[in-house]
C-alpha cells in the first residue's frame, strides 16, 4: 500500500501485520506482544470491539500534543483492562500494523481528528470497520485514509489485488477525488490550480427535508432554487464557524503547513476561538505532568487569533465566557445558519433551526481559508413528538431514550435527526438544544428542531436589536412529502420514563458507552460518590432551573447534599451563572451544599472538578457521554439534571418526583 497514489491496486505488503480489535482484550494483547496473527475469517464480526470511541483512541491527554508524529506513539491509550493499557506507547506504531480492524461504528465521540491521527502517523493504511461514525470517517477520508468492510480484508488476505475503484466507488464523486488526491488539503491545492473539475449538481425539484434546504440555500456557483438530494456532493457557504483551545493549535500549524506563515482568511470576522476545554486542567492529578503541553496549545490559540483577527472569546482573569456551544448560540448562531466548528457538540445550535455540525481540524482549516466547505448532503430522520413529559422526565430522558433505541439499532447513522411535532412545542429552546446536542452520541450528522414562536421568542429575548419579520423570514420547515431515508419515527413523550446509561463493563468487550440506556426503575440501589451537573448539555439556564428547582425542595425538607457525595454544578457560560445570581440560585446551592464552578467544559472533557479519582468511585451525570475513562476512572452512569440533583441528596441514583423528599 505504499508508492505511487492513488494505486491502481490495494494489496497486503509482506512483512506488514493486521491488528484486530477483539472484545477478547488478551488476544490484542498476544497480537501486540507475541506476535500472534490473526485472519478474519477465523473470526466473526462479533468478536470485534463495537462503538471504538475516540476518546479510548486518543485520551484528552494525548490530544495535549497537537504534532500528528506525537499524538501517534500513544495510539489507543485510553483502551484499558483492570485499569491498564492493553496498547501500550508505540506499540502501534513499533507493531508494523498496516491494518488495523474492528467491529460496528468506529469513531464514535468526538470531532477530533486525532483520533484518525493516531492511526496514519502509527503506519496503519487502512482501516476496516462493519460501519463508521460520520465524523471520524470524514476525517480519515480528509487525511487520505482508506477504508473498508471485513469482506474486503478477506480478499485481501487471500491473497488478492484488489483494485483501488472498490475503495472509494461507495462515495460521491468529490469524496472519491479527495481520496484519490490523497487526502483534503491535496484536493484543494488541485481545485485551486484548476487540474481537476467538480461534477454539475442536476437534481431536480423535489420535496426537501430541514437540513437539504440550507444546504441548498447555501450552495457556491449554482443556479439560484437549485435542490439537492442525499449523497449529493456539494460546495456550500457557512455562515460561521468556531474551535477552541484544543483543536486550534493543529488549524494553525495545518495553514502554515500548508499556505506559509503568511497565510490570510477571507472572512474572519465570521469565526471565533473559545477558551473553555482546559481551564480547569490543572484539577485532573493525570492532567498535571501535562500541564506545559496545555500552555502551548493556549499560545498556539492565541498566536492563531492575533495572526486573523477572529472573534476571541478568551478567558478574562481565569474565567472563561462559557462553553463554545452555549455562547455560540445566545451569541451569533441565528435561524437557517450553516455552521460548521472543530467539536462534535456543534450540532447543538440545531435548536436554533439552524445546520450545525462537527469536523476535524483539517476540514476546518481548509473551510476559514477557502470561504466554503464541501458538503455530502446527508440522509434525514425524523423524530415526530407528541404528548407532554411527565414528572421526573426531561429531554435528556428523551435522547436516552432515542440512543438506546433508534442509535444502536444504527437509524441514526450519518443523518441528520430532525424533531418536529406538537411534542416538540411543549420543550423550551434549552430543551431543544439537549436533543440537538446529542445528536453526535446517536452517530447522526447532525440534529435540527423545528423552528416556532418560541424559537422568535427565545432569540429575540437574546438580540432586541434582530428584526423579527427578517428572523421569521428565515424559518426554515421541512416540505410536505419529503423523504426521509431513516423514516419517520413518532416519540410520544407520555411514554419516556427517567433513565440513566449505564457504564457498561469495558473489561468485558461491552463497552461504557451513551447507548447503554436502562430505566431507573430497573437498576436497583446504585450508590454514588459524585453529582455533576454542567457541560454543554446540561449548564444551559433550564438545566440550572432543574437543579433549583430540587434544591429548593431539598431546603425545604432540611436536607443538605447527601453525606459522602460531593454535587458539582458548572455553568455553561456567563449569562448562565449571571441569571443563576438574578433568580436567587446560586446562593441557594451554596446553602444546600453544592461546589458551584465557573463556566466551561470541566469535568465533562476530565479537565476540571467533578472527575472521579479512583476506580472504585461512582458518578451520576448530566454530561453527555460515558466512555471509559472520560471523566476519571470511576464507573460514570449519564442522567438528566433532575436525575442528578435528586441522586445528590438521596445519595444513591433516584428519580425525580415531587414528594421525594417528603418523609424527610
Amino acid at each position: 500500500m505504499e508508492g505511487m497514489w492513488p494505486p491502481e491496486n490495494i494489496s497486503l505488503n509482506p512483512g506488514k501485520r493486521i491488528l484486530f480489535l477483539t472484545k477478547n482484550l488478551d488476544l490484542i494483547r498476544q497480537q501486540i506482544q507475541e506476535g500472534l496473527n490473526l485472519r478474519m475469517e477465523d473470526l466473526k464480526i462479533e468478536d470485534l470491539l463495537d462503538d471504538i470511541n475516540t476518546d479510548m483512541m486518543t485520551p484528552a491527554w494525548v490530544c495535549f500534543s497537537h504534532e500528528p508524529e506525537e499524538i501517534a506513539k500513544n495510539a489507543y491509550a485510553g483502551l484499558l483492562h483492570n485499569g491498564k493499557r492493553v496498547i501500550c506507547e508505540n506499540d502501534l506504531k513499533n507493531g508494523d500494523f498496516e491494518v488495523i480492524v474492528s467491529g460496528h461504528r468506529k469513531g464514535t465521540g468526538s470531532s477530533r481528528e486525532t483520533a484518525a491521527q493516531c492511526e496514519k502517523w502509527a503506519g496503519i493504511r487502512l482501516v476496516i470497520a462493519a460501519s463508521f461514525a460520520p465524523i471520524h470517517e470524514r476525517n480519515n477520508i480528509n487525511l487520505g485514509q482508506l477504508m473498508a468492510n471485513h469482506s474486503i480484508l478477506e480478499r485481501l488476505q487471500s491473497g488478492e489485488k484488489i483494485p483501488f475503484n472498490e475503495f472509494t466507488t461507495n462515495y460521491d464523486l468529490i469524496t472519491q477525488k479527495i481520496i484519490e488526491s490523497g487526502g483534503l488539503f491535496p484536493f484543494a491545492n488541485k481545485l485551486r490550480k484548476g487540474t481537476i473539475g467538480l461534477p454539475t449538481i442536476n437534481t431536480p425539484k423535489r420535496p426537501m427535508t430541514i437540513a437539504e434546504k440550507i444546504v441548498a440555500n447555501n450552495l457556491v456557483n449554482q443556479n439560484e432554487g437549485q435542490c439537492v438530494k442525499p449523497h449529493d456532493p456539494v460546495i456550500a457557504a457557512v455562515q460561521g464557524g468556531y474551535s477552541h483551545e484544543f483543536t486550534t493549535a493543529q488549524v494553525h500549524s495545518f495553514l502554515i503547513n500548508e499556505y506559509g506563515e503568511n497565510y490570510k482568511l477571507p472572512n474572519p470576522n465570521q469565526f471565533a476561538v473559545f477558551e473553555d476545554h482546559l481551564l480547569y486542567a490543572d484539577h485532573n492529578p493525570k492532567f498535571t505532568p501535562h500541564l506545559d503541553k496545555i500552555e502551548v496549545l493556549r499560545e498556539l490559540q492565541k498566536q492563531f487569533q492575533r495572526h486573523t483577527k477572529v472573534r476571541d472569546y478568551s478567558a478574562k482573569n481565569g474565567v472563561s465566557p462559557g462553553i463554545c456551544h452555549q455562547v455560540a448560540r445566545e451569541e451569533f448562531i441565528n435561524i437557517g445558519d450553516f455552521i460548521q466548528a472543530t467539536d462534535s457538540h456543534t450540532c447543538m445550535g440545531g435548536a436554533s433551526n439552524a445546520l450545525t455540525y462537527g469536523v476535524g481540524a483539517t476540514e476546518y482549516a481548509s473551510l476559514i481559508y477557502s470561504g466554503f466547505t464541501f458538503v455530502k448532503v446527508p440522509e434525514s430522520i425524523r423524530f415526530e413528538l407528541t404528548g407532554t413529559l411527565n414528572e421526573g422526565c426531561t429531554a435528556k430522558d428523551v435522547i436516552l431514550k432515542i440512543l438506546s433505541s433508534h442509535a444502536r439499532a444504527e437509524l441514526t447513522l450519518d443523518r441528520s435527526m430532525e424533531f418536529g411535532g406538537e411534542g416538540l412545542a411543549s420543550l423550551s429552546i434549552d430543551e431543544r438544544a439537549t436533543l440537538c446536542n446529542m445528536a453526535t452520541e446517536c452517530s447522526g450528522k447532525t440534529g435540527i428542531c423545528e423552528a416556532d414562536d418560541l424559537t422568535i421568542e427565545w432569540l429575540k429575548n437574546l438580540h432586541p436589536d434582530w428584526d423579527e419579520v427578517t428572523m421569521r423570514e428565515k424559518i426554515i420547515s421541512a416540505d410536505e412529502n419529503a423523504t426521509y431515508d431513516g423514516g419517520i419515527h413518532y416519540i410520544d413523550l407520555n411514554e419516556i420514563e427517567p433513565m440513566v446509561a449505564h457504564p457498561g463493563n469495558p473489561d468485558k468487550g461491552i463497552p461504557s458507552d451513551p447507548t447503554n440506556g436502562v430505566l431507573i426503575s430497573d437498576i436497583g440501589k446504585v450508590t454514588i460518590d459524585i453529582a455533576y451537573g454542567g457541560s454543554c448539555t446540561a449548564g444551559k439556564i433550564d438545566d440550572v432551573a432543574y437543579y433549583a428547582h430540587v434544591c429548593e425542595a431539598a431546603e425545604r425538607a432540611g436536607l443538605k447534599v447527601s453525606e459522602g457525595v460531593e454535587f458539582f454544578i458548572q455553568y455553561g457560560s456567563g449569562l448562565v451563572k449571571s441569571e443563576a445570581v438574578k433568580k436567587g440560585w446560586h446562593e441557594l446551592f451554596l446553602r444546600v451544599g453544592v461546589h458551584l464552578i465557573d463556566p466551561g467544559c470541566g469535568a465533562c472533557i476530565g479537565a476540571g472538578p467533578g472527575v472521579s479519582t479512583s476506580p472504585d468511585q461512582v458518578s451520576v451525570s448530566a454530561i453527555n457521554r460515558n466512555f471509559q475513562g472520560r471523566s476519571g476512572p470511576g464507573k460514570l452512569y449519564l442522567a438528566s439534571p433532575l436525575t442528578v440533583a435528586a441522586s445528590a441528596f438521596t445519595g444513591y441514583i433516584s428519580a425525580w418526583s415531587e414528594n421525594k423528599f417528603s418523609n424527610n
